[in-house]
């Protein structure tokens, strides 16, 4: 997005998130060649064990520690269970709200010697995410909290500048799916008045537009990924 950003909302970690829809790769008979496990060992990644045997390969991590790899799909079920990605040859973690974060992702770069081409999502739905997801941590898991609340700060700070559009449809699409999205939203900017002030401002210019389109007769949409599991 072209902004430097500092503090908390930068703190590095080794670990990488791979994210896909279970039921799309399904459909398409989507299939990974050379097989992804194989790929995975010849860089020196091993799956790591699971409660029970069928819920291996979720995670991987390098031998002798360090980085490791998360594989997760979209939970359309009350239960976050492990998922089979047969396509893959993995396993995922299946996450309530994940849909939402990786629908219409977009193209990026990751840094890493000549550059790696991968999809990514989009900074709207980053930061509305980690205001939702922030309200799920508990116990030991409250510092991840502080910092999903950090880098959803970071992102909307300079939305509102720049796209404000993008953080307001973001935002709508996110309330309207359901009581328990509003609660969690709700819970995270009313904690914090940089984030109540910067949702108030995306609300009202997001409703003079509309005001103003509904009187010149245009009227602009969007599509909605519902979460079946969540839309209560």
């Amino acid at each position: 997005m072209g902004r430097w950003v500092t503090g908390r909302a930068i703190a590095m970690t080794e670990d990488v998130d791979i994210a896909t829809f279970e039921r799309l790769a399904m459909v398409i008979q989507d299939e990974a060649s050379p097989a992804l496990p194989d790929a995975l060992k010849l860089l020196g990644l091993e799956p790591v064990p699971g409660l029970k045997p069928a819920e291996g390969g979720a995670r991987w991590r390098m031998k002798g520690g360090g980085a490791s790899l998360d594989f997760l799909t979209p939970s359309v079920d009350e239960a976050e269970s492990v998922r089979p990605l047969p396509a893959l040859g993995v396993t995922a973690q299946s996450l309530h709200f994940l849909n939402y974060l990786i629908a219409d992702p977009i193209p990026a770069v990751a840094l890493y010697r000549n550059g790696v081409l991968v999809k990514v999502p989009q900074p709207a739905r980053f930061a509305i995410h980690k205001l939702i997801v922030a309200q799920r941590r508990s116990g030991p898991n409250r510092n991840k909290a502080r910092k999903d609340i950090a880098q959803a700060k970071a992102l909307i700070e300079v939305l509102v500048d720049d796209r404000p559009g993008d953080l307001a449809r973001a935002y709508d699409e996110a309330v309207e799916r359901g009581p328990k999205w509003r609660s969690a939203l709700d819970a995270s900017v009313r904690r914090h008045a940089d984030l109540a002030a910067w949702i108030g401002e995306i609300s009202r210019s997001q409703h003079d537009r509309l005001h103003h389109e509904a009187g010149s007769g245009q009227f602009a949409g969007h599509d909605r990924h519902a979460d079946p599991s969540c839309r209560t």
